[in-house]
């Protein structure tokens, strides 16, 4: 049974270990049958242009050239209540967007910054029109109405409008309207075809980035190790995401035509998004702009009759991966907070967490909270657990003369314990019980805590001041360490010396893991580890009580 235990252990170690690595597995998407294969082409950083369009229509590649002429061109800044962003007169392109309710990881003095065309990354997001001749793509310059906005008070909304030069016949204003208390900007092409001909052309909205991962994403010492990149989401493929390393080598696997679906630019805790509204077939591609940059993006069809008027507007998200406000923003878009395979826990896990944070105000003590009712709920599986390994103390010395007396019988030996164990009714394997129980919800707690922005920054008291990075000073991997070295003697002791002092280094093993772990995910091993301390305490003392009187 002991060796059993141990064994259990060690799995169980192994797997918190390959937590880590879990971030860089689930990140390869699922293969799905695609429903418009691209063919290669000469140059294969271009995408293939819409089934339904003119030759020609292809988005332009862009080179670091399109970036440098960001410094040299007029900008338009606009500053809301939840964001500060940058509009460039070239293509009319949001290049930088910083988030007045986020802080930087490093510099909590400043802004989180999502879009920028310079300093850490370069990513930006820009559109375009293509079609017909002089139509204005990410490279042309326009000319803004003013160089800068600000939402004042009482507003509820503000627009900044760029006018494309008109080209046989067609005129068009980029408008990009921002909103109080959201991260949404509505970007919208305004087409007056004063033409006699009809203007059929594509509209492209695209996201392009370099392929770095966001800081503190590299895994392990160097951070928890998250997926950065493109992602997709249709109905028919659900939520596809793209490698970077699979746009370089033309790769790619999603659903590229649908009539539903957006297109998202994916990094740890943040992401940005082009969400087309209605039932409108659509095209969605990746390709290679330069050397690691890509972009991703979603291709719609605008058709303007001669002499009339039309408009289309795409939604734009850039700010938090915040479950409950993009759940309502788009089909499947609260699936950028990904779980993996321990989505079935780790979802009503969060739900149960916010719910008693909204209560608490705080997510230390609502971690401390779940732990508790999770061990409520597991209180009878746990007790009789707990007997279980009360009653194997018990035992030990008759197993020990068992043991002695069989030394050179294997056989016989394993018989005497078994008879042993039904006589006294002990379920050998009872031990493992509370870790059996308490692996899916470490897990899923584990990915919770590195996947909800809700976390990041979450103060819980004292010198915690992030509950989804490591303890600063380990202090609550060191309690951990300790209340795991407590439950090491309060277990039987192997009868077996190796495997006695394997079960001595456990602790000091864990202690280390832990160290580099999510101070709110060692808060609720610490917690657990108390409860289960005093749980089992008292289990034996009543075990131990009842046999003594019955020894009278």
């Amino acid at each position: 049974m002991d060796f059993k235990r141990l064994i259990l252990a060690v799995v169980f170690a192994f797997s918190i270990i390959l937590l880590w690595e879990r971030w860089v597995q689930h990140n390869t998407p699922a293969a799905v049958p695609e429903t418009a294969q691209s063919a290669a082409a000469a140059d294969s950083s271009i995408p293939a242009p819409m089934a339904s369009t003119e030759p020609g229509t292809t988005v332009p590649a862009g080179t670091a050239a399109t970036l440098s002429a960001y410094a040299e061109a007029p900008r338009v800044t606009v500053r809301t209540d939840m964001m500060e962003a940058v509009v460039s007169a070239v293509g009319g392109d949001l290049i930088h967007v910083e988030l007045t309710h986020h802080k930087d990881s490093e510099d909590h003095s400043k802004n989180f910054v999502v879009l920028q065309e310079s300093g850490k990354h370069q990513y930006i997001a820009n559109t375009g029109l293509l079609g017909a001749e002089g139509l204005p793509t990410h490279k042309t310059i326009l000319e803004p109405e003013q160089t800068g906005y600000v939402l004042k008070d009482g507003e509820n909304s503000l627009v900044v409008r760029l006018k494309a030069p008109a080209s046989a016949g067609i005129e068009v204003t980029k408008l990009l309207t921002f909103y109080r208390g959201s991260y949404v900007v509505d970007v919208a092409y305004e087409i007056n075809n004063t033409s006699d001909k009809p203007l059929n052309a594509t509209a492209y909205f695209q996201l392009a980035r370099d392929g770095q991962p966001a800081e503190h994403t590299k895994g392990f010492f160097g951070g928890v190790s998250t997926f950065t990149g493109p992602a997709f989401f249709t109905q028919e493929g659900k939520f596809q995401k793209v490698e970077f390393k699979k746009i370089e080598n033309n790769e790619t696997s999603f659903v590229k035509s649908a009539k539903d679906g957006w297109v998202a630019m994916v990094q740890h805790y943040f992401v940005s998004a082009w969400l087309p509204n209605g039932d409108v077939q659509r095209e969605f591609y990746t390709h290679k702009i330069s050397n690691d940059f890509y972009g991703a993006g979603v291709k719609l069809p605008v058709q303007v009759a001669a002499g009339a008027k039309q408009s289309i507007d795409v939604p734009l998200y850039v700010g938090p991966q915040e479950q409950d406000k993009l759940a309502k923003l788009a089909t499947g878009f609260n699936k950028v907070v990904d779980y993996g395979l321990v989505t079935i826990f780790a979802e009503p896990l969060f739900w149960v967490l916010n719910m008693i944070h909204k209560i608490v105000g705080n997510w230390g003590w609502s971690i401390i909270l779940v732990t508790i009712l999770i061990k409520a709920l597991f209180f009878p599986l746990s007790a009789a657990s707990y007997k279980s390994m009360a009653k194997m103390k018990t035992l030990m010395p008759r197993m020990k003369a068992l043991q002695e007396r069989y030394k050179d019988d294997k056989m016989k030996l394993n018989q005497a314990m078994m008879e042993l164990y039904k006589t006294e009714k002990v379920n050998p394997m009872g031990g493992c019980l509370p870790i059996l129980v308490q692996m899916p919800v470490f897990i899923a707690l584990y990915w919770v805590l590195l996947s909800v922005v809700e976390m990041r920054q979450a103060p819980w008291m004292f010198w915690i001041t992030d509950l989804s990075v490591k303890d600063p000073y380990f202090i609550l991997p060191l309690i951990m360490g300790a209340t795991m070295f407590i439950q090491t003697k309060l277990n039987p002791t192997p009868p077996d010396p190796m495997q006695a002092k394997v079960m001595m280094i456990m602790p000091i093993m864990f202690t280390f893991m832990f160290l580099w772990f999510p101070s709110g995910l060692v808060l609720y091993w610490v917690v657990n580890n108390i409860l289960s301390i005093a749980q089992q305490w008292y289990v034996t003392r009543m075990i131990e009580r009842g046999e003594a009187k019955a020894a009278r």
